[in-house]
């Protein structure tokens, strides 16, 4: 995907607004009466600037009027209650209780919407967030693969959270909106004149924020990468999962180097971009604040020659300082609003991938029991920008009930085959078949339900270890007995027992209170999950690589009898292993080399042999 280009038309640029009405449809879900009250208390906190204003005319409009009635010569008889008899006088002294009312609702008009659109907007990222997760479950592996998609996704989740301010603008810039009508009303019935001056004198500050608002976003745009490589690099400077190796083998000044290098190179261009920002800004901010003393200079000589009252003179005055900060406001606040909105289109453009590998409209029941088994005719697949083909006229079978293993160097297409068979891949070329239909006649999640998948490099959820059994099967976690079942099934159940909370102890630890387990445990664990599936097809990718010989002649005899009966695929590069298995396929460059069991393969001589016999003289 291309960095959007740098145009110059406002209209284009005004385009990033179309997200606008989906960010409100999405805010007014999550809560509605929250959204009503922060519009309502916006509305009457736009209107409290102007009326306070035009109280402050009266009041010294009032205060220059008493001055001017003669005073008695002994002083002002009666104390209070007889200068508040004056009408005049209690007139004056109601002006000020209602100015004194109007800031107290000004501060509590702001504080309440400020209280209800920090409310939204944790709902809002609450809500997005759950939908982020979800549309990005939907996704298919090799999307999680590329890195382009990648960097979609990281913009997207920045923005989880980052735009929930721009709530707040909106709603700001629409309360700014009002309160700048109200003041141009005000300000016109006396020099009408006077406001484009100030407007005009404004727009070049705006353009200039504008464009720096633009070059800002694009820069953040193209930069996604680089952001990416230095949230990696912090990880592996300061994480718990690499602090062995770089400890052992001295690479934290090595990787502090990398990561200054790089972060310093994107200081400097925020740098250089912040200093023009603002070196621009002052020169076009300047003319603003020469058209603002022009009016009001104005607006003294208007007054010294009879023209306006004091009380004018201190509304125009104040009414001009607010209009001329209010113009700034409500304009560069738009470019800063259009400069958001291109980061929330970063948002709304992640839900706009679209997943290849889907469920039919009408899929067809996956047969219960498998009485045929999976066949692959003739696959082809090629990794997305690679012209090398991963696999390629690749036929073979899978019988039902039948264990087959998956030899071959790396490379060779095993977990490729793996997640063909999964349906996290659709092949480029041929078919692969379930009980004689393609696998794209099934709905994903019945198919993938019928399937119980360990792959090497499977994750160590820091879950209690219950959970971490349970994910096997979500729907079954509050069945302690089954996952009980499952760890005793996967060899997990005396690594449990021996942990201090067993099933509800926190395992790894990313959080406190956590243990962490060896690598031969976590493989226990993991393949617990297969087992807490209870599918009818078994897939283990190198599940005992962590485990030692006896460990995993363990797993092993305990996957060979709880197989009987299912179908199940084993690969591993441990000879000695997969001679269990009832067929025996030998892979290589992507194609079937050889098959059969293991007798029969040692008898042909060929390649499986040849291997076989290789890794027994190394065990001499």
């Amino acid at each position: 995907m291309r960095p959007p280009r740098d145009r110059g038309a406002g209209a284009a640029r005004l385009g990033a607004l179309r997200r606008l009405p989906a960010l409100f449809r999405e805010i007014a879900a999550a809560s509605p009466g929250l959204l009503a009250a922060s519009l309502g208390l916006r509305l009457v906190a736009a209107l409290l600037p102007v009326a306070s204003l035009y109280l402050a005319k009266l009041i010294l409009d009032g205060i220059v009027a008493e001055h001017a009635r003669p005073v008695a010569a002994d002083g002002p008889a009666g104390g209070l209650a007889a200068w508040l008899a004056d009408p005049a006088r209690a007139r004056l002294a109601w002006l000020v209780a209602a100015e004194l009312g109007l800031a107290l609702a000004s501060d509590l008009t702001g504080r309440l919407a400020n209280l209800a659109e920090t409310l939204i907007g944790d709902l809002y990222a609450n809500a997005a967030s759950l939908r982020l997760m979800r549309h990005a479950a939907t996704l298919d592996l090799a999307q999680f693969e590329d890195s382009a998609q990648q960097d979609r996704l990281e913009r997207a989740r920045r923005q989880v959270s980052g735009r929930t301010g721009l709530v707040g603008a909106v709603f700001g810039q629409a309360q700014a909106a009002i309160t700048l009508a109200t003041l141009v009303a005000g300000v016109a019935a006396f020099t009408p004149w006077l406001v484009p001056l100030v407007a005009l004198a404004l727009v070049p500050a705006v353009l200039n924020e504008w464009h720096f608002t633009r070059a800002g976003y694009r820069l953040a745009w193209i930069r996604s990468p680089e952001r990416r490589r230095i949230d990696y690099l912090r990880y592996l400077g300061a994480g718990v999962e690499t602090a062995k190796e770089v400890k052992l083998f001295g690479l934290a000044g090595y990787l502090a180097g990398l990561y200054g290098q790089l972060a310093g190179r994107l200081a400097a261009e925020n740098r250089d971009l912040a200093v023009a920002r603002a070196g621009w800004g002052f020169a076009f901010a300047s003319l603003g604040t020469l058209a603002y003393y022009a009016a009001y200079a104005v607006i003294v000589w208007r007054t010294l020659t009879g023209q306006f009252s004091i009380g004018d003179l201190a509304f125009l005055a104040g009414a001009f300082q607010r209009l001329r900060g209010g113009l700034e406001g409500l304009l560069l606040g738009l470019t800063q609003i259009t400069a958001q909105a291109q980061y929330l289109d970063d948002f709304f453009s992640f839900f706009e991938i679209r997943p290849t590998i889907r469920s039919p409209e009408r899929p067809v029941p996956v047969p219960s029991p498998i009485r045929e088994g999976l066949v692959f005719e003739d696959v082809g697949y090629r990794y997305p920008g690679s012209e090398r083909w991963a696999l390629r006229g690749l036929s073979f079978a899978v019988r039902a009930g039948e264990t087959v293993a998956l030899v071959g160097a790396n490379g060779a297409g095993k977990t490729t085959i793996v997640k063909l068979m999964t349906r996290l891949y659709d092949p480029d070329e041929g078919r692969v078949l379930l009980d004689g239909r393609p696998l794209q006649d099934y709905a994903l999640e019945d198919l993938r339900a019928r399937i119980g998948a360990i792959f090497q490099d499977f994750v160590r959820f820091d879950l209690t270890a219950g959970e971490n059994v349970a994910v096997g099967r979500v729907e079954a976690a509050d069945d302690a007995e089954r996952i009980a079942g499952a760890a005793a099934h996967g060899l997990a159940a005396p690594v449990i027992a021996a942990l201090p909370l067993g099933y509800g102890q926190p395992l790894g630890k990313r959080f406190e209170g956590g243990v962490d387990l060896s690598g031969g445990e976590w493989q226990k664990v993991a393949l617990s999950r297969a087992y807490m599936r209870a599918a009818e097809i078994l897939i283990l990718d190198e599940p005992t690589a962590a485990l030692d010989a006896r460990a995993e002649q363990a797993v092993f005899a305990r996957f060979r009898a709880l197989s009987a009966g299912r179908t199940a695929v084993l690969i591993s590069h441990r000879f000695s292993t997969v001679r269990i298995a009832d067929r025996i396929v030998v892979l290589e460059g992507g194609r079937v080399l050889e098959e059969g069991n293991h007798a029969a393969l040692m008898a042909l001589g060929g390649r499986y042999a040849e291997l076989f016999s290789l890794q027994a003289e190394g065990y001499r």
